[in-house]
């Protein structure tokens, strides 16, 4: 079931503490002319670092009281030993914690932050951190004394960032660090435009992935994985309904090196672990899972690629309902999850709302195909606005490997289409955001629907649901948009009789038909004593 969620204390879905807008505001007047894209790895880097640093020193700070406690197992009488096994790297591993060297500390690196070397300190910090811990090896940006940055602002950028979740309770400030990173992601996805949209998705739509597929427990597999904000709301999700996250087991991949640094850095904060393979690779020519089955997919492949290399996989195995068009890959990623879909798996991914009624070259075919193997288990539309990377609407679609498998009523022949295209609120002048009770009403519906526990019985509603039998979307052409499944929204009765209705819109009618002429009559008279138009 969906998780009931509370729009009360916050304006969007990234569940910010307050703050965060006014710290992003103050690091970026830091930035100068620095380009988003390049800034955003100086200023996640320094996030994490300081992550990673207030991890290590609470778990030292303990050790040190553990040690000069008498009454402790751990009791060590002399002072200079205590210090000394307060350093033993094996402490802080045990605990999955980084261990940090001296040289890599914030204390140390913002007592020096007015220091011109500045830069080359952070650099040999991230170089320290990354011998001591492999997980990080390569993973940590190392440019902080090129000559392009200004280490004066750098200085000033350490001593804000050192502000963050200080003073706080026990385990406040690593729970700060890991929303501030995420926060701090979406602004400069917002920033970066069209190129950031690539690493990030926004938090709505992630969420509303999340809770409709309630990924409680298994394997979870993103093969286009950005930043990692699918892995971290699916932890998210099973935590908030008391599994352990030991229950899942994470995988993905990431073509882009930069941004697979910063989906590790974003699970690393918050100590999730992920197999995201090997190396940074193309999920279609460089498959770095190329046996795991999943019981969950969740991703939101680039829309329309038409560079994705398909002349060079024509014959390829997972190409079961058809070969993809070479020009665009969004079939080429659909079929590529349902391989990866484990026998009882289920899919959820984001689409161009292209992708439901193509009939481009092999598109139609493909699509044909999969709908009359019953894979489609609901279609989603969405409302525009919601990306960084584009202003179209997009869908999601569900993709169910056996819909015998739904716990409690079995949905075999049936799709279910949803038609959210009227919900989400303007956050700004583009971009929109769903809010938490239309996540809720969406994904509860979908859940109805499954008949999953502790649902509630579910109905067709004009205008925004309609579960629909494969007979009939095979006489709309296979075409899966919503909008053709759900009809017309009810719309409610006021009881006025037609005859005064019809009068009051007359009426309206010649009052404004009125006005019009009177402005008409105003421009020829204003265009004329400017010297235009006709006497």
């Amino acid at each position: 079931m969906a998780k009931k969620n509370s729009d009360s204390n916050q304006n969007n879905n990234g569940a910010t503490l307050g703050f965060e807008a006014t710290l992003y505001q103050a690091a970026d007047k830091l930035r100068n002319n620095m380009d988003a894209a390049e800034y955003k790895h100086v200023v996640l880097g320094l996030i994490f670092l300081k992550y990673i640093s207030d991890s290590f020193e609470e778990k030292y700070n303990f050790l040190l009281q553990e040690f000069a406690d008498p009454q402790s197992n751990l009791y060590i009488k002399e002072e200079s030993d205590r210090y000394t096994w307060a350093e033993d790297r094996d402490e802080y591993l045990a605990e999955n914690i980084f261990y940090v060297p001296k040289e890599a500390r914030w204390s140390y690196l913002q007592a020096n932050a007015k220091q011109p070397e500045i830069g080359k300190l952070i650099d040999d910090a991230m170089h320290a951190i990354e011998q001591e811990n492999r997980r990080l090896k390569g993973v940590l940006p190392k440019d902080y004394a090129r000559p392009g940055l200004d280490k004066q602002r750098l200085g000033e950028l350490v001593d804000l960032i050192g502000t963050i979740g200080l003073g706080e309770e026990e385990n406040r400030s690593k729970d700060i660090l890991g929303r501030v990173y995420e926060y701090f992601l979406a602004r400069f996805a917002s920033a970066e435009g069209k190129r950031g949209g690539q690493f990030y998705t926004p938090r709505c739509v992630v969420q509303l992935l999340v809770e409709m597929l309630a990924p409680y427990q298994g394997r979870i597999y993103d093969p286009c994985c950005g930043s990692g904000g699918m892995f971290v709301q699916s932890e998210e999700f099973v935590e908030a309904h008391g599994g352990q996250r030991d229950d899942i087991s994470i995988y993905g991949q990431e073509s882009n090196q930069t941004t697979r640094r910063l989906a590790l850095m974003n699970l690393a904060i918050r100590g999730i672990e992920a197999d995201l393979g090997q190396e940074h690779a193309d999920s279609f020519h460089d498959d770095q899972h190329p046996d795991l089955k999943a019981d969950y997919i969740l991703a939101n492949p680039p829309f329309n690629s038409s560079d994705w290399g398909g002349e060079q996989l024509r014959e390829d195995k997972r190409w079961v309902h058809g070969t993809p068009p070479t020009g665009n890959a969004n079939y080429a990623w659909v079929q590529h999850f349902i391989y990866h879909l484990a026998p009882d798996g289920i899919a959820g991914f984001v689409l161009a709302n292209g992708s439901m009624s193509t009939n481009t070259a092999t598109e139609g075919e493909i699509r044909k195909n999969i709908v009359e193997a019953d894979l489609v288990d609901c279609m989603v539309a969405l409302p525009g606005q919601l990306f960084y990377s584009t202003s179209i609407p997009v869908c999601l679609w569900f993709i169910a490997r056996n819909k015998e498998n739904h716990r409690f009523r079995k949905r075999t022949g049936e799709t279910l289409f949803i038609d959210a295209r009227r919900l989400g609120k303007m956050i700004d002048r583009v971009h929109r955001e769903l809010t938490n009770k239309e996540i809720t009403r969406i994904a509860e519906t979908y859940h109805a629907w499954r008949g999953d526990e502790g649902a509630s019985e579910y109905a067709d509603v004009p205008g925004f649901c309609k579960s629909a039998t494969l007979a009939e979307v095979q006489e709309n052409g296979n075409v899966l948009t919503p909008g053709r499944y759900v009809g017309a929204e009810v719309q409610e009765d006021d009881d006025e009789p037609f005859e005064d209705i019809m009068a009051n819109l007359t009426e309206k009618l010649t009052k404004q038909m009125a006005e019009a002429r009177r402005l008409d009559d105003a421009i020829r008279e204003n265009l004329q004593m400017l010297g235009f138009g006709n006497e």
